[in-house]
């Protein structure tokens, strides 16, 4: 049996070796929480592509809000259209008010709406005051690298080939998914053509709920080699805050939500949050000695 661990954005630089050692211990104390220890006989793999996405972020003609203060230019239309869209959808399920929005957008006098960069930085503002966890920065970053992934096509083909690697058809494998990593297993395991068996496909902190995430993946269909599919969230968690329900993600069989974790991270997003969670860890466990 293996176990595959497919981490999120912001890894650039990372050892992999380390990355995944941070995993297994976090794991090790969810399943000592549970009452239970790992099983032997498991492979564990962590495919990294924190490099290749940092580079394709680099060379992408992707302006962030800091480039267009320092330098000036033009926003990124489809970008901007993408940003904003996921703004407005984070800042509903958030109870962000108008009249809070307005306040983090002050006294500008350009005129609001999603076509105004700065409008939807005023968006993040709100966020991160009335809902923090993320700053108006890191939702952007995190905001910018998911679109990458999910509109351009080379990004998609480098990384999905980078983590498809790690599975086999020779080996069931439990897929564990993180952030932008669950959107990876997403693509990965739908549309792989070998004879997969995955008893569990595990999503956590995943955005895929996220309407302007999930339009990016239509039509919705559950992934084929997975026998399921469990996603496990912290209601506090803002890139997390769509259940993968039948409203924000219709596909059949229904995904099983688990909504009860307290993820103890600053930004109770952190992947250690979710993997020392006794509910999660024996999840896996049970998928890995089922």
């Amino acid at each position: 049996m293996r176990l595959i661990f497919i981490h999120g954005r912001s890894q650039q630089g990372r050892d992999p070796d380390v990355l995944k050692r941070e995993w297994l211990e976090a794991l090790q104390k969810g399943l000592q929480r549970a009452g239970l220890t790992m099983p032997a006989n498991v492979g564990v793999f962590l495919p990294f592509y924190g490099d290749r996405l940092d580079a394709f972020a680099r060379e992408a003609e992707v302006p962030l809000t800091e480039d267009l203060r320092t330098k000036g230019g033009e926003p990124d239309a489809d970008f901007l259209a993408f940003e904003a869209e996921l703004a407005e959808a984070l800042r509903e399920r958030a109870g962000i008010t108008d009249d809070q929005v307005n306040t983090a957008y002050g006294d500008n006098p350009k005129p609001k709406g999603p076509q105004n960069w700065e409008w939807v930085q005023a968006i993040f503002r709100a966020l991160d005051t009335h809902a923090p966890g993320f700053s108006g920065e890191m939702l952007e970053v995190f905001t910018r690298d998911v679109y990458l992934y999910s509109t351009r096509s080379g990004v998609q083909t480098v990384i999905n080939g980078i983590v498809a690697a790690a599975l086999s058809d020779a080996e069931p494998a439990v897929v564990v998914g993180h952030s932008l990593g669950s959107v990876v297993g997403y693509s990965v395991l739908r549309q792989d053509t070998r004879n997969l068996e995955v008893p569990l496909y595990l999503t956590l902190g995943c955005p895929l709920g996220v309407r302007p995430i999930r339009n990016q993946l239509r039509p919705l269909t559950f992934p084929t080699p997975a026998a399921a599919w469990h996603n496990a969230y912290d209601d506090r968690d803002l890139v997390a805050l769509y259940p993968l329900d039948d409203k924000h993600f219709p596909v059949t069989p229904a995904v099983s939500n688990y909504a009860d974790v307290e993820n103890h991270t600053d930004n109770r997003h952190g992947i250690a949050g979710y993997l020392d969670d006794p509910e999660v860890a024996a999840k896996i466990h049970q998928a890995l000695t089922g």
